[in-house]
């Protein structure tokens, strides 16, 4: 599977952002996707991450209650909405799939990855 992060941008702190994950292939709700950001001189976080069918999504802790991760299979399409956006979010979001039926938190457990999409959060 291929995989298309879009929906980056400028905001400012308190706004809202809209991220797109776009997949090709017929089988994308085998796959569970999940969302990592790296910020300028850190290592890359876990986000959240959607099962294949959407019946379980899991987040960070710093992102709960902010973020919602949902995924539209008919249109192989994961989203993750982010609102009450702080200059702490800011990063390059990137989307990853794996065929486990839940993706979890480590990296190493996704085989396929997009490029990243930049999010910028002024104060």
């Amino acid at each position: 599977v291929q995989l298309q992060a879009s929906g980056g941008g400028l905001v400012q702190a308190g706004g809202s952002l809209r991220l797109s994950c776009a997949a090709s292939g017929r089988t994308f709700s085998m796959y569970a996707v999940g969302w990592f950001r790296q910020a300028p001189g850190k290592e890359r976080e876990f986000v959240a991450t959607i099962s294949g069918n959407g019946g379980r999504t899991y987040y960070q802790d710093s992102v709960k209650g902010r973020f919602t991760i949902s995924r539209d299979n008919a249109k192989n399409t994961v989203h993750l909405q982010m609102n009450s956006l702080k200059p702490e979010d800011t990063a390059e979001y990137y989307c990853a799939a794996t065929t486990s039926v839940v993706g979890g938190r480590r990296e190493i457990t996704y085989e396929h990855w997009g490029q990243g999409t930049q999010v910028t959060v002024s104060s």
